[in-house]
């Protein structure tokens, strides 16, 4: 099997004072937490979203796995739907140190370009800044994280920064070349 080099961007916040929101779009576009742990929806928008840019590291998860991880304290799913029809998704994720990890967020194929991303990043960020609102026990947010890679989106970069994160760690590594998931690219 071949392999490609993959560069890996770490960005952060470290005040909710950081955060610069982006427009809204025009149109009916929701933004709804999904608060029911499914593991099905879940990794649904997961291969929806990740099919064409090779996320493939929760493939292999089972069933029980998957819920596992929705159920732990402080993960949360954030839903973006254009006129009801899901075209996006942010997982958050609290850790014990006061961070909150931006996990996964990126948008199904054919809603890029809608200027949909930019303001679901922004409302999940601010999510994200007051998480422990909503999850007694859970530490306040002292910063908010994410990593990005050269396999994402083109925009993805530009889109994290336009929101206020600052690049805090860069990495190269050596990747095995997979095949996009699904019955299609994207699906």
């Amino acid at each position: 099997m071949s392999s490609i080099t993959v560069t890996t961007w770490s960005l952060e916040q470290t005040s909710a004072d950081d955060l610069i929101p982006a427009t809204e779009p025009s149109g009916d576009v929701r933004i709804v937490r999904s608060e029911v742990p499914s593991p099905e929806f879940s990794r649904f928008l997961y291969t929806a979203v990740g099919g064409d840019i090779r996320w493939t590291d929760r493939l292999a998860l089972s069933y029980a796995e998957w819920q596992e991880h929705l159920d732990r304290p402080g993960t949360e799913t954030w839903v973006a739907y254009d006129r009801g029809t899901p075209a996006g998704y942010v997982e958050l994720e609290s850790q014990e140190d006061g961070s909150v990890e931006i996990v996964y967020f990126g948008l199904v194929p054919s809603f890029r370009g809608r200027r949909i991303g930019g303001h679901l990043l922004s409302y999940v960020t601010a999510r994200a800044w007051d998480l422990a609102g909503r999850w007694p026990g859970i530490a306040p947010t002292k910063r908010v994280w994410l990593h990005t890679c050269s396999k994402d989106g083109e925009h993805a970069m530009a889109n994290y920064q336009r929101r206020g994160f600052r690049l805090f760690d860069t990495k190269v590594e050596e990747e095995e070349d997979v095949r996009t998931p699904g019955p299609w690219p994207g699906a």
